[in-house]
C-alpha cells in the first residue's frame, strides 16, 4: 500500500477509529514477524485480515492483545496507547481474543467454561442471551469439554468472551475443519454481533467467509498490511486477491 493511500486512509478512518495500529513490529524470539503493520478498525465494523500461511495475522491478533512478548509500535483502543501495558489491563480495556486453538478447559463442563472467565465492563450479554445465540451449548451445559464437537468447541469458545464485556472481539480462525452448516451458524452469529454493536476483527482463511461478513479486508504479506478493499468493491478486485492469496 502506498504511502499516500496509509495517508488518506488513516485520515478518513482515525476520525472514528475504536483501533488504530501504527508501525506495528513483532518478534517471537529473535524472529522478526511483523514489518510495521498499519490498519484502522472503526466501531461497529467487521474487519478481516487475510493472507497466506505465516503472512502475520495471528501474530498481529497476539500483539492487539498484549500476549506477543516482544513488539513495538503504537496500537491505540478507543484514543488510548496499548502498546506497553500488559494482557490482562488490556483485556479489562475491552478486548477479547478468541484463539484459533479455542482454549476449551476439557475437564470442565461447558457451564463452568462459560462463566470462567470475569466480566471486565458493563455490557455482556446475559447467560440467557448467549444461549440464544448458540442454543446447541444450552443442550449440553454439563457435558465436559472433551465431549464437544469442534463445532461446539469454537460456539463456546465465542460465547465464553461475550460474557467479559468487551467491545472488541479478536477472532482467530474459527471456522477452521468446521462442517459447512456451523460454519453457517459462527457466519448468522457474527451477523448478529455486529448489529448489536459489537466490533470484530476476523482472521480467516476461507475466503468465501470472510467475505460473507466483513465489511474491509486487510492482506497482509510478510508482516504488512500490503492492500485495503472494500467489501463492496471485492468483484471488482478478485484477480488481485488471488494473486494476494493464491486461491
Amino acid at each position: 500500500m502506498t504511502e499516500a493511500a496509509l495517508l488518506e486512509r488513516g485520515a478518513v478512518a482515525g476520525q472514528a477509529s475504536l483501533l488504530a495500529v501504527r508501525d506495528l513490529h513483532g518478534w517471537y524470539g529473535e524472529s522478526h514477524v511483523l514489518h510495521g503493520i498499519e490498519f484502522d478498525v472503526r466501531k461497529g465494523e467487521v474487519v478481516t485480515l487475510l493472507g497466506r500461511n505465516g503472512a502475520g495475522k495471528t501474530t498481529t491478533l497476539k500483539a492487539v492483545m498484549g500476549i506477543l512478548a516482544r513488539r513495538q509500535g503504537s496500537i491505540t483502543f478507543e484514543g488510548q496507547e496499548t502498546i506497553g501495558l500488559p494482557a490482562r489491563t488490556i483485556a479489562r480495556a475491552g478486548i477479547a481474543f478468541c484463539p484459533e486453538e479455542r482454549g476449551i478447559f476439557a475437564s470442565l463442563s461447558v457451564e463452568e467454561n462459560l462463566m470462567l472467565p470475569p466480566k471486565v465492563q458493563e455490557g455482556g450479554l446475559s447467560v440467557q442471551r448467549i444461549y440464544e445465540l448458540f442454543p446447541n451449548l444450552k443442550e449440553r451445559l454439563s457435558s465436559q469439554g472433551t465431549k464437544l464437537s469442534g463445532g461446539e468447541q469454537q460456539m463456546l469458545a465465542i460465547a465464553r468472551i461475550l460474557r467479559t464485556g468487551a467491545k472488541l472481539l479478536l477472532l482467530d480462525e474459527p471456522t477452521e475443519g468446521l462442517a459447512p452448516v456451523i460454519v453457517q451458524q459462527i457466519g448468522r452469529t457474527i451477523a448478529r454481533l455486529k448489529s448489536e454493536g459489537f466490533t470484530i476483527v476476523l482472521v480467516e482463511q476461507n475466503f468465501r467467509f470472510a467475505a460473507s461478513v466483513a465489511d474491509r479486508h486487510y492482506v497482509v504479506e510478510q508482516g504488512r498490511v500490503i492492500d485495503e478493499i472494500r467489501n463492496e468493491d471485492l468483484e471488482a478486485n478478485m484477480d488481485k486477491l488471488h494473486a494476494y492469496l493464491g486461491v
